[in-house]
């Protein structure tokens, strides 16, 4: 895992680049978001190939209960991905939901990702 660093102003994002699953589970997300606290980052962009697929199913809670720490710590979170392929309204309700709000997005790209934290 590395992780790059963008900065504008007093603004500090860490973006996590990594082939791997980061985060299967509430507490890998609260570890992730931790270390990278500690480090002085309050906005964090990482990869859908970086959470394991069930966060996208509504039903197991896993994005809930992962964003929810994310959502405690104040931390804004950008998951970058092509969300389209996740079947249900649920999953599209969440995520345009998510979107309206600054705390955690779901983006198609690097720079949108960017915008919207440096925003």
């Amino acid at each position: 895992m590395n992780i790059e660093t963008h900065e504008q102003g007093e603004t500090k994002i860490a973006e996590v680049i990594s082939d791997d699953i980061l985060i299967s589970n509430a507490e890998e997300g609260l570890q992730l978001l931790v270390d990278l606290y500690y480090q002085g980052f309050d906005k964090i962009i990482i990869y859908e190939k970086n959470v394991i697929p069930e966060f996208f199913d509504l039903k197991t809670r896993l994005a809930g209960e992962i964003l929810q720490k994310f959502s405690n710590y104040r931390v804004q979170l950008v998951i970058i991905g092509e969300f389209s392929k996740y079947p249900g309204n649920s999953i599209k309700d969440f995520i345009f939901e998510s979107n309206k709000g600054k705390l955690v997005n779901f983006l198609p790209t690097i720079a949108e990702a960017k915008t919207r934290l440096f925003s």
